[in-house]
């Protein structure tokens, strides 16, 4: 029975690169002289990680942001794998720090919109939540395309991928 997998992975060596590349480009820029501007991965565990910009004023921040954002469309992260929502803290005298969550694994509310979607479309396949991955099964393979049309769709606020496609 042909089927396929819904995930939400980002490409984790292209988040590093434009990581790296955003700080090289911190300790170049002559804005960001004599500052403690970073940009830093931190791994929580398998499934969650974050991405942590320093700075030493609001501005410096927001410079910081854009400049991230800028090196993950170059290297063709997408955006909507950041939550993007999250509120700048104050450290300590001037000293500011957001924490942008990246998104890994779709999550439960994610996966029973997807469910929803797939039974409301009158499609003869079926949708099971397994983890963190939505698996869609179905009789034939055009009833399968035409649900990852679907949910490309309905579905716009995140970038979902497919994997593990059989036939």
């Amino acid at each position: 029975m042909p089927s396929f997998d819904t995930v939400l992975e980002p490409d984790l060596v292209e988040v590093r690169n434009a990581v790296d590349q955003a700080n090289k480009e911190i300790g170049t820029r002559f804005d960001f002289k004599g500052s403690s501007a970073s940009v830093e991965l931190i791994d929580k565990s398998a499934k969650q990680r974050e991405l942590q910009l320093d700075a030493d004023s609001d501005f410096q921040l927001q410079q910081v942001r854009d400049l991230l954002l800028g090196r993950l469309a170059k290297r063709s992260v997408d955006v909507r794998y950041l939550d993007l929502t999250s509120k700048p803290q104050k450290m300590g005298g001037d000293k500011m720090r957001q924490v942008l969550p990246l998104k890994c694994g779709v999550d439960a509310a994610t996966a029973k919109k997807i469910q929803g979607l797939v039974k409301a479309s009158k499609l003869k396949v079926q949708a099971a939540i397994q983890g963190d991955v939505v698996r869609i099964s179905g009789g034939k393979r055009d009833e399968l395309q035409a649900v990852m049309a679907l949910l490309r769709k309905e579905v716009a606020e995140l970038p979902l991928a497919f994997s593990n496609f059989r036939d």
